[in-house]
């Protein structure tokens, strides 16, 4: 599975003259099968003006805000957010960022802020939703400063939340690739997510020092996925810039991210799949996000990702398209032989066998090609 940041429209800031490959609408990433996770980057304020968070979307959206609130008002977005999720995307809210204002002074005011977020952006309401009655399915959490106060109460009362909600959602986080994170280590220890995005950028264990035993240390995220994660099947994604304008350091040409990507693939039961900062950039360095989309798909086999509600639970496998697996959750369009006929579906679930019931509540049939 691979997912990309948007919103933030990296080229366009480092690239303000290029003017052609700014960061496009976010219904225009939805176009081909390459992304399968968008989060909105990024509800940057928890408590702003009137005591509502405020969302800086770079170029996409820069509206006059709801009365009383820094809150921009990008109703005119959600129609392009649902038409995503038409197309089987997975659309979610990310918050903080690198230059974000966040935290919590204690738990009472974390759970307050996830009755907030669920107002604002899932299926709760308010006059101030900022992408209209577009309801999106999920949450991320990029917190890269202040404290680990309230994080796990937030992540808990969202969850109660989520768990009584109509459809599927998703909490994520994405830690920078130190371990143990510095501004989420508690709530990651404590409570469980769906899936872990780890930046291996910026820092010593970035992408760069891949051959460095003492600094790569994707195998210390597995075995937390394994080991001290709450969800034990917990995924972990590689994080990673799509050019070398995206990160200060870290980047790598597609050619070796690509052998990362396969190494870490079969190395690890936990790998989840690949994440980007941001699509701008990926798609104007000659789409870096379909080199690395290859790569988790070389070889005709694909990677099979999903992350579910409830217990967090997320489950990986890989199906050769010589023999349909289907002990596993498949959320993106694929296609498998089974029993010597070519099968396609939009997804399947759990046990569900081409040409058979469906066992999920999607109940979206096989079609046999």
């Amino acid at each position: 599975m691979y997912f990309s940041y948007w919103g933030q429209d990296s080229y366009g800031v480092n690239n303000p003259n290029d003017t052609a490959n700014w960061q496009q609408p976010i219904s225009y990433y939805c176009n081909d099968d390459t992304i399968d996770i968008l989060p909105i980057a990024s509800l940057n304020k928890f408590f702003s003006t009137g005591g509502l968070p405020s969302i800086n979307l770079g170029n996409s959206c820069s509206n006059v805000s709801f009365s009383g609130s820094s809150m921009p008002n990008c109703t005119l977005l959600g129609p392009d957010i649902e038409a995503c999720q038409a197309a089987g995307k997975i659309i979610t809210i990310s918050l903080g960022g690198a230059d974000g204002s966040v935290g919590f002074a204690n738990d009472s005011q974390a759970e307050a802020f996830a009755q907030t977020v669920w107002d604002l952006f899932l299926e709760g309401s308010s006059p101030d939703r900022p992408f209209g009655s577009a309801v999106l399915d999920g949450v991320d959490l990029d917190i890269e400063s202040g404290n680990q106060t309230g994080y796990a109460t937030f992540v808990t009362s969202l969850r109660a939340l989520m768990d009584k909600g109509s459809k599927q959602y998703y909490i994520t986080a994405a830690p920078q690739c130190p371990y143990p994170d510095t501004y989420m280590s508690t709530a990651l220890g404590t409570v469980g997510f769906d899936a872990v995005y780890v930046q291996f950028y910026n820092n010593y264990c970035a992408l760069t020092n891949y051959t460095n035993p003492n600094a790569w240390d994707f195998g210390t995220w597995d075995n937390w996925a394994k080991t001290v994660s709450p969800n034990p099947d917990v995924k972990v994604f590689l994080g990673a810039p799509a050019s070398s304008s995206s990160a200060t350091y870290g980047y790598v040409n597609a050619s070796m991210f690509a052998t990362i990507i396969q190494q870490m693939q079969r190395q690890y039961s936990s790998f989840g799949g690949v994440m980007l900062w941001d699509a701008s950039t990926a798609y104007a360095n000659s789409r870096y996000d379909v080199a690395a989309k290859n790569a988790l798909t070389a070889g005709g086999t694909v990677v099979a990702t999903s992350m579910s509600t409830g217990t967090s639970a997320a489950t990986t496998t890989t199906a050769n398209t010589s023999a349909a697996t289907t002990s596993t959750t498949n959320t993106t369009a694929h296609q498998v032989t089974y029993n010597g006929q070519l099968w396609s579906a939009k997804w399947w679930t759990y046990d569900d066998v081409p040409g058979g019931e469906l066992t999920s509540h999607v109940n979206i049939p096989w079609t046999r090609c």
